[in-house]
């Protein structure tokens, strides 16, 4: 589980302020606590998880007991880890969404023509989520396993989606991330990446290009619901020595867009 906590959830834990009067902050600093697990930190103290989330220890001693007890946590010593448990809350998620499953099979056929890798995500907050992954026989280094999430304002799938909130809302949710230079093509300038979101999202597709990682271009097109809506995008990754961007686009751009449109009908 490679989460992270949002600004916006950070400072509703270590203020105990609520955004409304229904916000329970009791619940979001435990949902935080478990989100606050990822690669790089896959077990974690009451200290650690205290200072990662800026709670006290007492605090993050009844979360961390109280989701032991949950069966989300298992403790080893001092160390707390996730149990297999939290498992469900994903698995219950993508049993409500059962476009993905009938996705598959068509990712799947995607797959087998451009002999690439597909993936389907949403967009959270400044984030694209994974939903569905059909690996192709390579192995790309950029990890999109299901459940993974990737900045969205440097990856093709995500920028559609952006595009897709208007400029107001970019500008918000820009302004809520540190932009950060992952290879030399990196796009850091946030004029430049709102200009890119609106433009993508004009042409029905974007293409990003060695921007996330050096020797990987991805292309994306939406997957909207019957009156237009986007919900997810439809991305295939290649490496870039077998493939160039004119390819992506006159090559790729036909077959996904078909199987984007045909994963369409299934939503309302």
């Amino acid at each position: 589980m490679d989460q992270k906590v949002s600004p916006e959830e950070r400072a509703a834990i270590a203020s105990g302020t609520a955004p409304d009067r229904e916000f329970m902050v009791t619940l979001a600093k435990g949902l935080a606590v478990l989100r606050a697990f990822r690669a790089d930190r896959r077990s974690m103290t009451l200290s650690q998880a205290a200072a990662v989330l800026r709670l006290s220890r007492a605090t993050a001693r009844r979360i961390l007991r109280t989701l032991a007890e949950l069966g989300y946590v298992q403790q080893n010593g001092r160390e707390f880890t996730l149990a297999p448990r939290v498992l469900e809350l994903g698995f219950g998620f993508l049993a409500t969404q059962t476009w993905i499953e009938r996705a598959e099979p068509l990712m799947k056929e995607l797959s087998e023509q451009l002999g690439e890798s597909s993936s389907a995500a949403i967009l959270q907050g400044t984030d694209i989520v994974h939903v569905l992954r059909v690996p192709a026989n390579r192995i790309m280094a950029v990890g999109s396993q299901v459940g993974s999430r990737l900045p969205a304002f440097h990856t093709a799938m995500g920028r559609l989606q952006l595009g897709a909130l208007g400029r107001e809302e970019i500008w918000r949710r820009l302004r809520t991330v540190q932009v950060q230079a992952y290879t030399a093509n990196t796009i850091t300038d946030l004029d430049a990446l709102v200009e890119r979101a609106e433009l993508d999202l004009a042409q029905g597709f974007s293409i990003v290009d060695e921007e996330l990682e050096k020797g990987l271009r991805s292309i994306a097109v939406p997957i909207t619901t019957r009156t237009g809506r986007i919900v997810a995008a439809l991305d295939v990754s290649a490496n870039a020595t077998r493939t160039t961007r004119n390819e992506l686009r006159d090559r790729f751009l036909g077959p996904m867009r078909r199987v984007a449109q045909a994963i369409s009908e299934f939503l309302s």
